[in-house]
């Protein structure tokens, strides 16, 4: 009698699926479980017998081999899942899957994803797992649900505190470097080791460190030409450049500050060293930390935000302060526990100060003529790029035309409407591309020795007088044009000044450079020691 009533129920649950598709969703979460024995193929296979022994049509398979977290019902293989059962409303469908914590790996999204097929009327079938709607059955669901999603954080947990460990002892243990290879080593482990992309890489971060490449554009060309980068153009990759620029990685370190990794050795052998690390961050101005511009600059207090305390080295501000009759302009230090504190100085005397700096400062003879080299050598080099760009992109024009003028050609001979509406719609689209290049041609027959001459007097007016720049400028190109001048943020104190006995930055650059190298030299190796100068 036992007997009888078991196979009613076993017949009873069949039959409840009765008029439905079956749908596979096997999930992995790593690569290495797809070869393993619970790997997506393994899945499928015993959720394909269990499809026969239900007698249920088997459908279709949607795999999910997505990582990481977030919302379960924005991954590729059940967006797709969901998206075929709503293109096909007059069915009726029985997803099953392997284990509940296949389904949905976190409480929350467990019972969205559950709402979403119930909406759809999609059963469910778990091969270690019984739904059930009972109150006790949610209640028991809960717990799983909240089981998966717990082992989830813990295994993250763990994953990130090896993750870190290996860092701390000076390993890589993220995806590959350009420019590495990620390779399996008996004492190490994986150990990133350089590759060719890496000699190259080589080349042009020193490059940009000793002038080589004057500009990060420079250093794109050479890398895309070397064939480093392949997709794009070079100006694509300049914040790519950048981001390597910055990475201590590839001069031998390690360091990850999310999760609080602070620099260190790396076991790993650096492409640059550190010198050359740090002369680019110097080119970058990664290393000048006080070059926030202020948001509530007045012409009334120009320097503002750009000076601070020599006594403890926090922001000077300034204010009106009323006197008996009027108000009168004052900087002063506003820190609590400086000795400055609130020790007023008059705007008239900082300012004027500040001028005197800058009048100051003169160019050694024949540095205009340095300057001018340089200018005069990215300058072509940037009009030959423009007219290379250009010609590559009337070169494609003209391709288009002759497309349009053989698809005019077909819509005319065409008897057929429909194909007349293709050809029209491809004409239509050879045109906006047309449309695209005539904008992004740079230039049309423009001539551009005028920007060329302007830009110049800019740069050595500048270097020959920065106090008649500085008084033809607006208190916000001020703030900017500070920073080019400065390297970074002037020290004053209320009794001895500003203090510092240096010219401007960008003054002595150039003055380095004439005192070190002699103008008579052949002039190949001047262009090569110009490049060093805009570092």
């Amino acid at each position: 009698m036992l007997k009888v009533k078991k196979n009613k129920i076993e017949n009873y649950n069949v039959n409840s699926y009765e008029g439905r598709e079956g749908l596979i969703y096997p999930r992995v979460s790593s690569d290495r479980q797809k070869s393993e024995g619970h790997g997506l193929e393994s899945q499928e296979e015993r959720c394909m017998a269990e499809l026969a022994r239900l007698n249920v049509p088997y459908s279709e398979t949607f795999p999910d081999s997505y990582t990481g977290g977030g919302d379960f019902m924005e991954r590729p293989a059940m967006k797709k899942m969901l998206s075929y059962i709503d293109a096909h409303p007059h069915k009726k469908y029985l997803v099953i899957f392997d284990d509940i914590k296949r389904f949905a790996r976190d409480t929350e999204f467990h019972f969205k994803l559950r709402t979403a097929f119930m909406s759809r009327d999609v059963s469910l079938k778990c091969l270690n797992y019984n739904f059930d709607d009972s109150p006790e059955g949610r209640f028991i669901e809960t717990i799983m649900a909240g089981q998966a999603e717990l082992e989830r954080h813990q295994n993250k947990r763990q994953v990130i505190q090896k993750m870190k460990s290996r860092l701390e002892l000076g390993y890589w243990t993220f995806g590959s470097k350009k420019g590495y290879t990620l390779t399996k080593n008996p004492e190490h482990g994986k150990i990133a080791i350089s590759n060719e992309e890496g000699e190259i890489l080589k080349q042009a971060l020193e490059g940009f460190a000793n002038g080589t490449f004057i500009r990060k554009i420079d250093a794109c060309r050479f890398l895309v030409e070397k064939g480093f980068w392949e997709k794009q153009s070079p100006e694509k990759y300049i914040d790519k450049l950048a981001q390597i620029i910055k990475d201590p990685f590839y001069a031998g370190f390690i360091e990850y500050p999310a999760w609080e990794v602070s620099r260190r050795i790396g076991k790993h052998k650096g492409i640059i060293t550190l010198e050359t690390f740090e002369l680019n961050q110097k080119r970058l101005g990664k290393l000048d930390l006080g070059k926030r511009i202020r948001t509530d600059i007045t012409d009334e207090f120009p320097l503002r935000g750009l000076l601070v305390c020599a006594s403890c080295e926090n922001h000077l501000t300034a204010t009106w302060c009323s006197g008996r009759s009027k108000k009168h302009p004052y900087y002063f230090c506003q820190n609590k526990n400086c000795e400055s504190y609130w020790k007023v100085i008059k705007k008239e005397t900082v300012e004027s100060e500040f001028n005197e700096i800058l009048k100051k400062t003169t160019l050694k003879k024949d540095v205009s003529t340095i300057v001018q080299k340089i200018f005069d050598k990215v300058w072509i080099e940037e009009v030959e790029n423009i007219q290379k760009l250009q010609d590559n992109l009337n070169s494609k024009k003209t391709v288009i035309e002759k497309k349009i003028s053989e698809l005019t050609n077909l819509v005319i001979s065409t008897k057929s409407e429909s194909l007349k509406r293709i050809y029209e719609a491809q004409i239509e689209a050879k045109g906006e591309e047309i449309e695209q290049i005539d904008s992004d041609i740079p230039i049309n027959n423009t001539d551009l020795k005028t920007p060329y001459r302007t830009a110049l007097d800019k740069a050595t007016g500048l270097l020959k007088s920065p106090y008649a720049i500085w008084l033809s400028l607006d208190t916000k190109e001020q703030q900017n044009l500070f920073y080019f001048i400065f390297e970074k943020k002037l020290l004053y104190s209320k009794k001895d000044s500003y203090r510092t006995n240096k010219s401007p930055y960008a003054i002595r650059l150039f003055e380095e450079f004439v005192t070190t190298n002699s103008l008579d030299v052949e002039m190949t190796r001047i262009e090569l020691v110009c490049r060093r100068i805009m570092s």
